[in-house]
C-alpha cells in the first residue's frame, strides 16, 4: 500500500463517531482527545485526496464543539469589554474528547491558534468542493467574536508553552481565520465589520512588532528567534504570502537555522524529547517551496517524511536521531512513554504536502 493510501486508511480508520480526529490512539499524553488545529489540517490532508465525508464530519464536530460554547464566549466578550479581567483559565480549551466535552486533565489549554486555523481549513473545504457543511453557521459565529474579542491576548503557542507572550504564528492563524469566516459569509454585518477591523489590527502590529532584523517573522513579538511553525504564516496563511519579501526571508531563516537532512526542528531550544525534527513541519516547508516553485526541495521533503514510517507505514511526530538535547530524551520517555506513532497530523500533512506534488501514490 502507498504511504497516501495508508494515510488516508489510518485517518479513515481512527475517526471518531463524533467526527473528532484523536491526535494519537496511544500516545500516553493526547489519548482520547482532539485539537482544532492539528483536525483541521488533517480534514484538509483528506479534503485534497476525495474524503468529503471525513472532512465534513470533522468540520461539523467543531461547529458544534464551538457553538455549544456560544453562551461562554458572549459572557467572557462581555466581562472583557466592561473591562473585567479574565484568565487563561476561564478561556476556551485548546482540545476536547472524542465526544466534544472539556478533558479533565491538566493542561497548556489557552491556545487561539486552533480556532482560526479551523475556520481556516473549512473555507478550502468548501471552496474546494463547492458546497456547504450543514450547520456550521453558529460554530463559525461563536469562534470569530472569540477570535475578534481576545486576539491581542497573550496565550500559549502551537507547542503549549510560554502563555506570556503574544506568537507570531497564532496571530497568523487568527489573520486567516478570520479573513476566512467573513468569505464563508454567514456573520452578521457587525460580526463582519469586527472580523475585518481585528484583520486590519494583526497586519499593523505584525508589520510594526512582528519582523526581526533581516526582516523574517519572529518567533513571538520581542523575540529574534524563530519557530518552524512561522512557515505557515507565508503558506498557507498568506499573513506574508510566498513571494513576499518577509515571507521569503521567513521561510529561508526558518530553513537556514532548523531545517538538516529534510527534517525540520520546531526551535533551536527545544528539550520536549530531546529535540528531534518533526515531520509535520517538514510537511510545511515542503509545501512552501511547492508553492513557490521549488519542486525538487519539495520532494526532498516528501521523501524524507515517507523515509520515517514505521515498517507498518506509521507516521511519527518527531525522531530521535539528531537530537539537539540528546540528555533531555530520557525524561520524556519516563513521563510519557515512545514518541507518538502514528500522529494523525504527520499523516495529514504528507498527504497535503503529496497533493501539492501531485503524488497519488
Amino acid at each position: 500500500m502507498s504511504l497516501v493510501a495508508h494515510s488516508l486508511d489510518v485517518i479513515k480508520s481512527l475517526q471518531a463517531p463524533s467526527g473528532a480526529y484523536p491526535a494519537s490512539p496511544t500516545f500516553s499524553a493526547y489519548r482520547g482527545y482532539s485539537w482544532l488545529r492539528d483536525g483541521a489540517f488533517i480534514a484538509e490532508g483528506v479534503s485534497r485526496h476525495g474524503d468529503v465525508a471525513g472532512a465534513d464530519a470533522f468540520h461539523a464536530w467543531c461547529a458544534r464543539v464551538v457553538g455549544d460554547r456560544a453562551g461562554q464566549v458572549d459572557a467572557l466578550v462581555s466581562r472583557a469589554e466592561r473591562g473585567e479581567a479574565v484568565t487563561a483559565a476561564e478561556m476556551l480549551p485548546t482540545r476536547f474528547t472524542l465526544d466534544g466535552v472539556d478533558g479533565d486533565d491538566d493542561w497548556w489549554d489557552f491556545q487561539l491558534d486552533g480556532y482560526g486555523t479551523w475556520l481556516w481549513a473549512l473555507r478550502e473545504h468548501v471552496v474546494r468542493h463547492g458546497g456547504a457543511v450543514a450547520g456550521v453557521e453558529k460554530g463559525v459565529r461563536t469562534a470569530a467574536r472569540y477570535l475578534t474579542a481576545f486576539w491581542r491576548v497573550p496565550c500559549y503557542d502551537w507547542w503549549e508553552e510560554h502563555v506570556e507572550h503574544r506568537h507570531v504564528a497564532t496571530l497568523g492563524s487568527i489573520h486567516a481565520g478570520l479573513r476566512a469566516a467573513v468569505a464563508l459569509g454567514v456573520l452578521s454585518a457587525t460580526e463582519s465589520a469586527a472580523a475585518a477591523g481585528a484583520v486590519e489590527g494583526i497586519a499593523e502590529l505584525v508589520a510594526r512588532e512582528g519582523l526581526a532584523e533581516g526582516g523574517h517573522l519572529r518567533k513571538w513579538l520581542g523575540s529574534d528567534a524563530v519557530d518552524g511553525s512561522l512557515l505557515a504564516c507565508v503558506e498557507p496563511f498568506g499573513l506574508y504570502p510566498a513571494g513576499h519579501p518577509a515571507g521569503e526571508a521567513t521561510v529561508a531563516e526558518v530553513e537556514r537555522q532548523l531545517a538538516r537532512d529534510g527534517g525540520v526542528y520546531r526551535y533551536l531550544d527545544d528539550t520536549f524529547y530531546g529535540g528531534g525534527r518533526w515531520l509535520l513541519l517538514a510537511g510545511f516547508l515542503g509545501w512552501n517551496h511547492a508553492r513557490a516553485g521549488r519542486r525538487d526541495e519539495a520532494v526532498r521533503h516528501l521523501e524524507w517524511m515517507a523515509a520515517q514510517a514505521t515498517p507498518e507505514g506509521d507516521l511519527p511526530e518527531q525522531v530521535s536521531d539528531l537530537l539537539l538535547a540528546p540528555d533531555r530524551r530520557q525524561e520524556w520517555l519516563d513521563r510519557w512513554g515512545p514518541v507518538a506513532t502514528p500522529l494523525l497530523w504527520s499523516h495529514g500533512m504528507y498527504l497535503i504536502l503529496a497533493h501539492e506534488l501531485g503524488v497519488t501514490a
